[in-house]
């Protein structure tokens, strides 16, 4: 701190914190009334006023220096390089800046001396516990460097959101106070015992803010177009400003593309605040507040007691609206990134309400709640990266999903009918597989659940993310049970039986691997998957309709292909060469496209 430097080169955790929590409750204490004996070898404490600070070899070998002494600047500044795990910023000041950046541009010029430069730092994370401890440049520049580092609003955030609950919580209590339901005292007393469940109500919205930053940083590269569109989109609309904010150009965006780099987590964090402002802005001018599945987030805001006890104040909150786009909005955004709400509205045009409903109907049909819950169980059991994976894979469903919906928008009319119509569906595939996949889809599905469970993912759970890349497909067979009047089961046995005679699989699976570096290519790859999709649904559902009497889903497969049989013929020598091809094309998955709707329109 400004009065001393403190070095334990190799502390005793347990009676180190012992002894911080006995200066933490100790008035006027300094690292000065710090029991010396509990220091380890080769450390102390000295003032920041001595002329020069010995170094043992123990803070030598810490520190990565071989002076065997440092002005007390200097020392900071080595403490601020060190190699370490961890750089922690608890204090006033800025100690460290960008390498473009000078000491004057920075405006703290008390630090001047210390201050270091982003790419000097050889600590692995840094944790921002006070305001403005690095320039936001000096962050960017450490993280494109390697750094594992976001911003101080991320690291700060949970005392601002254990702020507002506190502040929610007392204008409930007050309420209840004037009215006389409770005493002065007995509200204190509810405060204070609502302490560890607030807290944990806090951490929890903050543990997925972050998770979200760390899962977009690792498809960082694929996002930038996505970013890209949507910060030329806040500009357009005058929200913001990308120098103030020290987002890349345009130029220097094509210059990350081209070297496979994406934004770094500083930058996805600027992102972050922004896109839960705007839809935040827009809920609150919806109707969204109102609408009672919707509304329920309220009381999932609120600890237990309150939801039990003060029911009638709680649906009365003067900032009740305020409190369900709030909460919303966090939970919508750090499951489903910055960029999800832009990209459903630029993909089918709907507003913001719509892809809010879209995605709670998403959400809840399809399980998603559980499943979270599940995979973060496996925080200490399964690598990082495999739990990322699975959050990555649950994420690409979500898309696919919502978008269907979007594009169905009927169903959004009332999101509890929605759910209850949808979800029986997405059980009763769920069910189903992976018997009921075609040949090719069953080796991608067995693929996926066996390298999972050879990560270490319980059987069970690994099999429910291998069914990601099919569940989709439940909202189209709940859509043809309902048109025809079958059962879902049977629907899905032809969905995928006539799927797999026409080679749907592999298909689907090179329009996939085109390229989609541009927005354009992006929507015609999400186009024509969607068309295939949509060929299947029309498809099985004619074969299902021209098989009157006939039970087993095969046989109207096969009536089906007999009474088409020129059409499907022409189809599969399309196909055929195709196959043939070392890649395909746009243009080639097109035609083979046309060929489909030909037997959709004759068939």
């Amino acid at each position: 701190d400004h009065r001393h430097v403190f070095i334990d080169p190799d502390p005793d955790a347990e009676k180190g914190f012992a002894e911080r929590e006995r200066l933490f409750q100790l008035p006027r204490s300094s690292w000065a009334d710090y029991e010396a004996k509990l220091i380890s070898k080769g450390g102390g404490i000295w003032p920041r006023t001595a002329k020069s600070i010995p170094l043992s070899a123990e803070a030598r070998r810490v520190l990565g220096v071989d002076a065997k002494s440092l002005a007390p600047g200097d020392l900071v500044s080595a403490i601020l390089k060190a190699p370490v795990d961890l750089l922690y910023n608890g204090g006033i000041g800025t100690y460290v800046k960008s390498s473009r950046e000078s000491h004057a541009q920075v405006g703290d010029r008390a630090n001047d001396a210390l201050r270091v430069d982003g790419r000097e730092l050889r600590c692995k994370v840094v944790a921002e516990g006070g305001n403005l401890g690095l320039t936001q440049l000096g962050r960017i520049e450490y993280a494109l460097g390697g750094g594992h580092i976001n911003t101080d609003a991320i690291d700060n955030s949970a005392g601002v959101d254990c702020s507002d609950h506190e502040v929610n919580i007392k204008i409930l209590l007050d309420a209840a106070v004037r009215e006389g339901e409770i005493t002065l005292e007995q509200r204190n007393r509810q405060l204070a015992d609502m302490t560890d469940e607030v807290a944990a109500l806090v951490l929890r919205d903050n543990v997925f803010q972050t998770q979200s930053l760390s899962i977009a940083g690792r498809v960082a590269p694929q996002l930038l177009e996505q970013q890209l569109r949507f910060i030329q989109a806040l500009e357009r609309a005058g929200r913001l400003n990308r120098v103030v904010e020290f987002l890349p150009s345009d130029e220097e965006i094509v210059e990350r593309k081209a070297a496979r780099l994406g934004l770094s987590a500083p930058e996805r964090a600027v992102l972050l605040a922004y896109s839960k402002m705007q839809i935040y802005d827009e809920l609150l001018a919806s109707d969204i507040p109102e609408e009672p599945t919707i509304g329920t987030a309220l009381e999932r805001y609120f600890p237990v007691p309150l939801r039990q006890r003060f029911a009638r104040h709680l649906r009365a909150h003067a900032l009740r609206r305020e409190i369900v786009a709030t909460h919303v909005t966090n939970s919508m955004v750090n499951r489903v990134g910055s960029t999800f709400v832009h990209r459903m509205r630029e993909e089918t045009g709907a507003g913001t309400a719509d892809v809010v409903r879209a995605y709670l109907v998403t959400r809840e049909a399809f399980g998603m709640v559980p499943f979270w819950q599940q995979a973060e169980a496996l925080e200490l059991t399964v690598a990082d990266e495999v739990q990322s994976a699975m959050l990555l894979d649950s994420g690409r469903m979500i898309v696919r999903a919502t978008l269907w919906l979007l594009r169905n928008r009927r169903h959004l009319a009332d999101v509890a009918a929605a759910i209850a119509y949808f979800r029986p569906g997405v059980e009763a595939l769920a069910a189903l597989l992976p018997d009921a996949l075609a040949a090719s889809e069953r080796q991608v599905y067995d693929a996926a659940a066996t390298r999972y469970g050879e990560a270490r993912v319980p059987a069970a759970l690994a099999l429910r993310v291998a069914s990601f890349e099919m569940l989709p497909a439940a909202l189209d067979l709940v859509e043809i049970g309902a048109a025809l009047g079958r059962d879902v089961k049977v629907v899905a046995q032809a969905y995928f039986e006539l799927g797999g005679k026409l080679d749907f699989p592999w298909l689907r699976a090179r329009i996939a691997g085109l390229p989609s570096e541009s927005h354009w290519q992006a929507l015609a790859k999400a186009a024509l998957r969607d068309d295939l999709a949509g060929m299947q649904r029309r498809l099985a559902a004619d074969a299902l309709r021209g098989a009157v009497g006939k039970r087993d889903p095969r046989e109207a497969i096969t009536a089906w292909e007999d009474a088409n049989r020129a059409l499907l013929e022409r189809f599969r020598q399309v196909h055929a060469d195709l196959r043939a091809q070392k890649t395909l094309d746009l243009a080639m998955a097109s035609v083979a496209m046309r060929e489909l709707r030909n037997i959709a329109v004759r068939g």
